[in-house]
């Protein structure tokens, strides 16, 4: 049995860098002379323009499942740009998030051991190019850097990309090969002793163009903002094209992350203000979070002519990850309790789809029906950990060392096999009315193995769900709309799934010659059957409902010398079934009523050698619950303020320094019960970057 007693586990870097170094060799220096090959446009999957030069998305891709105009689509839908990810120097899917409406991050704070977000007050699953990765909560950090684009799916989405809650989906969209020379690299030096290095180029490979590659890593070393933390990842990923056609595209990508982090700060005693910086109540020697995860994708699509068109995308994932850290487990005047807590986790999995789009036309009517499989099968373990640590004085805390051992209490196995077929039929009556149907039905299959009790437990699932929408375009560049829509997600073995359900009004309007994107919209949400472990049985139950009624308005603009990303939400959330716990009728956890965000770009043309750029940034949250039961506390209403300065020191070269919570902001984002985890502090880097 491998031991988790061990001092952090260090991170694998000779390989990897060796791929960095060896990959600088690509860089333009001979190859600068050549002459670029460029590509027929593709047709294949828009996604709206480049990306790397707006932050004004106007399509969207979905992995092929939901495509076209954003104006026609009958939901509400939030992307985000790499410029967008770029200017705000977005480190985390987190930050990439905060000016996102309906989307709360940070809600626990300093634990980093997962991305935390949530929107319209439900947990999101995400989704890479279409395919699913899983719950935010427990998976792995994502590496924004690795993404052109985040897309940002509000409501529920079962029917297009099955397992989702009814709050919203994210979904990534991988860098790909382009088809043309291009590229950037950049340096940097941020706080707690962080530097990092990053690229990201490609070029043909042949005099015809019709192969293509793309290569995007980076390499970091640092710490957090608490003592004896770490921020050290090393991430490539390479991709490659193979464009015979305008017609034809199939593209290769292989990734690798290997992350190694801390799995927080532990937490704090309640009640108390400590310094982020200096205090620490865990455990120098047994404090690690390890991530190591390869990623190998096949994308393919073909376009038959005649309205038929084939999409398919494949991926292949091997991921090993483990923490183990002494947390705060309560206090008694001043002898602050702890525990040791540690997990170690694999998962093998593959998961494909493949869809055939038709578009046709009779009448006054275009017609696009899209029919699709997806097949998925998962190898997962899982070992947990749990002990009791030494106790600190409050105001003397004496570390004690790595433990000897730890209790092993949780040792499972499960494998997950899952078919889906899918059926999206679009209607569009002259470009005035669009009616967008979509149904799915999900097959799933799970055996699950307690190694410590040597039982096994067998379920099948077997769900259908669906959406309807229906777009009335005023004009080409007003559209009104109203949808219904499904989820289900998958509780234990045993019970039924949880399911949800939304209709939602809204309208989108693209002002005529402008870049310039606006969205209202109201919902109410609803999610039934929602499972918790009944304590005196040990088993789960399906006790409870909650219901979330909102607002959502978003605003995306670029004119003139100015950029403004806005948004603001109004949450209404109640619990209204809860068992025999109570709760009904208070806030769910974690869920405020309101939040705003702005940030805002202004460009000064000419200063001194180039263009001197300056945004600020602003994000409100009126607060939130810690828990259920609305007692262990309230985190209060918070303001934080972000900024950043870049100047051009030549057209192709730029000094950028960001500044993440100016102001140092702090609050309590997540405690009450055994310990308070602290908002994230001021953070600032300084990057160097060089285009071509």
């Amino acid at each position: 049995m491998p031991s988790l007693n061990h001092a952090p586990r260090p991170l694998r870097l000779r390989s990897l860098k060796s791929i960095l170094l060896c990959c600088t060799a690509l860089l333009p220096g001979a190859a600068l002379a050549q002459d670029a090959v460029q590509l027929p446009d593709l047709v294949l999957e828009a996604t709206g323009g480049d990306d790397t030069e707006t932050v004004v998305a106007s399509e969207l891709s979905a992995g092929g499942k939901i495509q076209g105009d954003i104006l026609n689509i009958p939901a509400s839908v939030s992307v985000i740009t790499s410029k967008e990810i770029e200017q705000r120097n977005a480190t985390s899917i987190e930050q990439v998030l905060n000016y996102t409406a309906g989307a709360v991050t940070d809600s626990y704070g300093a634990d980093d051991r997962f991305d935390y977000f949530s929107i319209r007050g439900f947990e999101a699953y995400t989704y890479r190019d279409g395919l699913m990765l899983g719950k935010n909560f427990g998976g792995n950090r994502e590496e924004p850097f690795a993404f052109e684009r985040i897309e940002v799916f509000k409501g529920a989405n079962s029917a297009t990309f099955g397992v989702s809650d009814p709050g919203g989906s994210v979904n990534y969209v991988t860098k790909t090969p382009r088809g043309e020379r291009f590229g950037s690299a950049y340096t940097a030096l941020g706080s707690f002793g962080t530097a990092e290095v990053g690229l990201d180029f490609g070029d043909t490979l042949n005099a015809d163009g019709t192969l293509s590659y793309r290569f995007t890593g980076l390499l970091r070393e640092g710490e957090r903002e608490y003592p004896y933390s770490r921020n050290d990842e090393t991430f490539a990923m390479f991709g490659i094209s193979w464009r015979p056609t305008d017609r034809t595209e199939l593209t290769f990508i292989l990734d690798h992350l290997d992350r190694d982090d801390v799995p927080g700060s532990g937490g704090f005693p309640v009640g108390y203000d400590f310094d982020r910086s200096e205090t620490f109540f865990g455990e120098p020697d047994y404090n690690y979070r390890g991530t190591d995860r390869t990623n190998a994708t096949v994308k393919a699509r073909h376009d038959f002519g005649n309205g038929l068109s084939f999409g398919s995308t494949i991926r292949f994932s091997d991921a090993y990850d483990d923490f183990g850290y002494a947390y705060v487990s309560g206090s008694s005047g001043t002898t602050v309790n702890r525990a040791f807590f540690a997990s170690e986790s694999t998962d093998q999995s593959f998961i494909g789809d493949a869809h055939l789009s038709y578009s046709t036309q009779f009448g006054g009517v275009v017609s696009t029906t899209l029919f699709g499989v997806e097949v998925s099968q998962s190898d997962a373990t899982n070992r947990r950990f749990f002990g009791p640590a030494p106790s600190m004085d409050v105001n003397n805390p004496i570390f004690s060392g790595a433990p000897a051992s730890v209790p092993l209490y949780a040792d499972s196995a499960t494998e997950t096999d899952g078919k889906a077929v899918f059926l999206q039929q679009d209607l569009d009556w002259n470009d005035r009315v669009i009616a967008s149907f979509g149904l799915r039905h999900d097959w799933i299959d799970i055996t699950q193995t307690d190694n410590m009790a040597s039982t096994v437990q067998q379920g099948e699932i077997s769900e259908t769900t669906g959406r309807f929408g229906l777009t009335y375009k005023l004009n080409p560049n007003v559209s009104l709309y109203g949808s219904y829509a499904q989820s289900a997600v998958p509780a234990g073995l045993g019970v039924v799934p949880e399911t949800g359900e939304q209709f939602e009004l809204g309208a989108k309007w693209r002002p005529a010659g402008t870049n310039t994107f606006l969205t209202a919209a109201v919902y109410d949400l609803s999610k039934t059957n929602i499972t918790r472990t009944n304590p005196i049985t040990n088993l789960p139950e399906p006790i409870g409902e909650v219901r979330v009624r909102g607002l959502d308005l978003e605003a995306k603009s670029e004119f003139g010398a100015f950029e403004i990303v806005a948004s603001y939400s109004y949450l209404d959330p109640e619990i209204v079934e809860n068992g025999t716990n109570g709760n009904v009728g208070n806030m769910p956890a974690r869920v405020p009523n309101q939040i705003a965000s702005v940030w805002v770009n202004h460009t000064w043309e000419n200063v001194g050698r180039g263009d001197l750029t300056v945004g600020l940034g602003g994000r409100f949250n009126d607060g939130y619950f810690y828990d259920d039961a609305n007692v262990a506390g309230h985190s209060g209403s918070f303001f934080v303020v972000d900024a950043a300065v870049t100047y051009d020191l030549t057209p192709q070269t730029s000094l950028a320094i960001n500044v993440n919570n100016l102001l140092n902001e702090k609050h309590v984002a997540f405690g009450g019960f055994y310990a308070d985890f602290y908002s994230p502090g001021r953070e600032i880097q300084a990057k160097l970057r060089h285009s071509w």
